[in-house]
Formats: structure tokens, C-alpha cells, sequence
């Protein structure tokens, strides 16, 4: 007979920010919404105290300019809020500065400590 070892962790990738559960597909719907966002982004996890933190950085579309993108942190970061219920931090950043991956794309960067 033989024998499984025991599974450890979680398989997914929810986060539980604050009491609620949070999937990054559910931010990559409020993303593409916003027309002027890419659907490249990654999530940043901190941790100050004893809150954890989260942090969205997404980028632009090419051919859009910064004086289009002005409006679109605030506007993710109210969406996130309304729809989500949890209040993050948003950066727009410029195209190709997310780093790109082959397979498994890395949405979640956790910086808390263990």
C-alpha cells in the first residue's frame, strides 16, 4: 500500500485580506473594465502591524498616454472598494514593466514574513 503524503497549503490562489476572500480573476475583471488598463498586472502583499496590505500594479495599454491613465488608479481603486469591499493601493505603470512569464503567469507577490 502506498501512502499520500499530507497536503499542506492552499492549491488556489485566493488571498484573505481583512476577512474577505479575494481572487485575482476578480481583480482582472474590475481591470477590464477600465479601457485604458492592460490585462498584465500583479498583486503586492505587505504587511504593516498587523494589517495586511494590498497593493495592485497594472499596466497601461500601449498608445494610451499618462494623461489618460491619470483617472484609472483612482477609478480601479473605487471600483475595487465597491465591488470587492476591501481598499487597496493602485499604480499605473508604464507597457512591458511587469516582468512577462512562460507557463504559470505570477499574479501574486507576497513580501509579508512568514
Amino acid at each position: 500500500m502506498r501512502r499520500m503524503q499530507k497536503v499542506t497549503g492552499r492549491t488556489d490562489d485566493m488571498i484573505i485580506l481583512r476577512g474577505v476572500n479575494l481572487f485575482p480573476t476578480q481583480i482582472e475583471e474590475l481591470i477590464m473594465r477600465i479601457p485604458v488598463l492592460s490585462p498584465h498586472f500583479q498583486l503586492h502583499l505587505t504587511r504593516e502591524g498587523r494589517m495586511d496590505r494590498l497593493a495592485v500594479q497594472v499596466e497601461r495599454r500601449p498608445g494610451t498616454t499618462g494623461s489618460d491613465t491619470a483617472e484609472a488608479g483612482p477609478q480601479l481603486i473605487t471600483l475595487i472598494k465597491n465591488t470587492i469591499g476591501v481598499t487597496v493601493t493602485a499604480s499605473v505603470l508604464e507597457p512591458e514593466s511587469i516582468p512577462r512569464s512562460v507557463g504559470k503567469v505570477r499574479r501574486i507577490v507576497d513580501h509579508r514574513p512568514r
